[in-house]
């Protein structure tokens, strides 16, 4: 599905650019601004846009910095692009909100603004991941595996919009499930493996018959298989969201048999979509809505080898 999604993008995408008008603007320098360039979400997040600039301008100046999570440095990374004269700026906003006045800042002095995975107040606009659909693929594969009936947790996260977003998914599918019973829904994982593992280790303790674990992201999910491991519990399904690298050897390992399935983003679409979006908008095309909502594949045992990962070579 997400193939075709593609095709059709790009294919509109090309559609648009080729029967612009001649005085069309031509991409020349675009800044670029991610959480940190040694996650690798972030790194296929920056291929992606540099492989789709590439190929709107072969010439295009391309600079690239992570943020390190500190909101003051991609403030200063943006007045810099600002400095440059850059056209286009894409990021990843270390504060949605508090990032606001910077993106103004570059709005005023002629710049578009893009944001990737997460949307940024006042950006001219978001391309994401679909997180309720996300979580609703991942979590229909919890209630086909159990048959419709079975005791499951919800281990929750950090309350930004895509983990509220991946539990509402969830939510929804168990909802139309009565034979599923949700035993805890509003832990925090953290967003990390050393959370996933502390609540997980709560649940276990708690909990003498779990089934099934939905994970907001694949660090929990992983530090709550080996939470399970720890405490020698078997037969829990274990799902998550993201499609990384570590779920990626996870389902592929014999050892961590519980997990099972992760509703996979695609980092470096993401970033392709982003810069034809961008482009567009500096030729006059106004995207039909602010948000576009990317959908999520659900990765399996089953179907991994077949996946392209985040850290495969792509060139489509």
């Amino acid at each position: 599905m997400l193939k075709t999604v593609l095709l059709a993008s790009v294919a509109a995408v090309a559609l648009a650019l080729t029967s612009a008008p001649s005085s069309a603007k031509e991409l020349k320098s675009i800044g670029i601004s991610l959480g940190s360039l040694g996650n690798p979400f972030f790194v296929a997040l920056s291929k992606g846009a540099e492989f789709e600039a590439k190929k709107t301008n072969p010439n295009v100046k391309i600079t690239t910095v992570g943020f390190e999570y500190d909101l003051g440095k991609q403030v200063t990374q943006i007045d810099n692009f600002i400095a440059a004269g850059v056209d286009l700026i894409l990021l990843n906003p270390g504060d949605p909100k508090a990032i606001g006045p910077a993106i103004k800042k570059a709005q005023a002095a002629g710049i578009i603004v893009v944001a990737v995975d997460t949307a940024a107040e006042g950006a001219d606009a978001t391309v994401t991941t679909n997180n309720v659909q996300a979580g609703e693929i991942s979590c229909q594969y919890i209630v086909d595996k159990l048959g419709g009936k079975g005791d499951v947790i919800i281990e929750n996260g950090p309350q930004v919009s895509a983990v509220i977003d991946r539990v509402t998914g969830c939510k929804n599918v168990f909802g139309k499930a009565p034979g599923i019973k949700v035993l805890s829904s509003d832990q925090d994982g953290k967003g990390s493996r050393e959370g996933g593992l502390t609540v997980a280790q709560g649940y276990l303790t708690r909990f003498p018959k779990i089934d099934a674990i939905f994970a907001i992201n694949d660090p929990q999910a992983i530090g709550t298989d080996l939470a399970a491991r720890q405490q020698q519990r078997t037969g829990i399904i274990i799902t998550a969201v993201d499609g990384a690298p570590d779920i990626e050897a996870a389902l592929k390992d014999p050892a961590s048999a519980q997990i099972q399935a992760s509703a996979s983003q695609d980092p470096f679409f993401m970033a392709r979509r982003a810069v034809q979006v961008g482009v567009g908008i500096l030729n006059g095309q106004k995207p039909a809505s602010t948000v576009e909502l990317l959908p999520s594949k659900l990765i399996t045992r089953d179907n991994v080898a077949e996946y392209k990962g985040w850290t495969s070579e792509r060139k489509e």
